[in-house]
């Protein structure tokens, strides 16, 4: 499989890295290309992760279940996007969360430790590659908080419009598409999804917001 150095550029780890750059520090950092299927298990709970991924193409989730096999999405990453970073930098011996493909993609799977440690002739491009890593994950763990905003609400109502007006300030416009379908954003959201389509089909019937699908357009 071919790599698009031109996706990697657009990718936050190999912000401001020059595409030419990045050919080189690929080779320094033991690189897997692998393509995936919809709904295949990237990586399972219980997994030891030392690769950090980037998503080429498709999406992927990052799930947690409990005992009783109740999912909830974790956070949804498409392509440019990373994941597993938090928890390969860490170098814990098992994950809580399973990666899933949500569509079919690929993916390039970075050994963590190569990334960490600077190569002999310690190139200026490969510690830009970590401070980027770094901001990736003091990025991410804003992320976190967000969700943790919009999940700790009381009712099902309170969750949807936080969510929703948070799509709106990062989209800039009351017009946005989310990644999510209904059973996937009840998921986020931890909220039963009849719950949720109650909610939003009164939503519209107060004319709070439309929508279609995944397309919603606050009123």
């Amino acid at each position: 499989m071919k790599l698009d150095y031109n996706i990697l550029k657009k990718c936050p780890l190999f912000s401001d890295i020059d595409i030419q750059d990045i050919e080189i520090l690929l080779n320094c950092l033991n690189i897997k290309k692998r393509r995936i299927k919809k709904d295949e298990l990237i990586f399972t709970s219980g997994d030891k992760l030392e690769y950090i991924g980037v998503v080429l193409s498709g999406n992927v989730y990052i799930v947690q279940e409990d005992y009783w096999g109740n999912r909830t999405i974790i956070a949804s990453i498409s392509q440019c996007g990373i994941f597993g970073e938090s928890f390969s930098c860490s170098q814990i011996q098992s994950i809580p969360v399973s990666i899933i493909a949500n569509t079919d993609g690929s993916i390039l799977l970075i050994d963590c430790t190569k990334i960490l440690t600077l190569c002999p002739s310690s190139c200026s491009f490969h510690s830009l590659l970590i401070s980027n890593l770094m901001k990736v994950l003091a990025n991410k763990n804003i992320t976190l908080t967000s969700k943790m905003k919009h999940i700790t609400k009381k009712t099902t109502r309170e969750k949807v419009l936080s969510y929703l007006s948070e799509c709106a300030v990062s989209f800039g416009k009351n017009y946005f598409e989310i990644p999510f379908n209904r059973q996937e954003l009840a998921d986020y959201l931890s909220v039963e999804r009849s719950a949720l389509s109650n909610t939003l089909c009164k939503m519209r019937d107060e004319g709070i917001i439309e929508f279609h699908k995944n397309k919603f357009h606050i009123l």
